[in-house]
């Protein structure tokens, strides 16, 4: 049954969401953290573009 289930959920028209992790400095230590997130494939350019 498990095969069955991971079978239907490939069959999809492609990948539409990406993870995406990007390294920060923070402004208090000046050390660096690291902002993850699963953003949509349309909207990553602006998740790396951003500043905080």
């Amino acid at each position: 049954m498990a095969k069955k289930v991971v079978a239907t959920l490939k069959t999809g028209t492609g990948k539409q969401f990406t993870k995406c992790i990007k390294m920060v400095k923070s402004e208090k230590t000046g050390s660096y953290m690291f902002k993850e997130g699963v953003i949509a494939n349309d909207q990553v350019k602006a998740f790396f573009e951003e500043k905080k």
